[in-house]
């Protein structure tokens, strides 16, 4: 018996380290990304004047980024989160089947 309990604390650990480097991943993707939505919402605002001498298909910059390049930007941020998410649900599933006694 000894060595199946030590067979579940191997198991145990190995799911709890996948845990934590999944979990570590997702935060910092967060965290990106919505230093990303920061900075495309508030620098826009913040940066107004100096932006105004640029002109994108005749309209000035901010007008521009704030009408449409925006929606744009959070449309993109959603993109990546979903497919970097997809992409790291997919190896935390990889590591949990690698592991002794995986899921199959």
């Amino acid at each position: 018996m000894p060595t199946a309990l030590g067979s579940l604390a191997e198991q145990r650990r190995r799911l709890v380290a996948a845990r934590r480097i999944h979990w570590r991943r997702t935060r910092r993707l967060t965290a990106i990304l919505l230093l990303v939505w920061l900075a495309s919402g508030f620098c826009t605002v913040f940066f107004a004047r100096e932006l105004a001498a640029w002109s994108l298909a005749g309209w000035p910059l901010p007008f521009y980024l704030a009408a449409q390049g925006a929606s744009l930007v959070y449309l993109a941020i959603l993109g990546v989160y979903v497919l970097a998410m997809r992409r790291a649900d997919r190896r935390f599933l990889a590591l949990l089947k690698a592991a002794p006694g995986g899921t199959s």
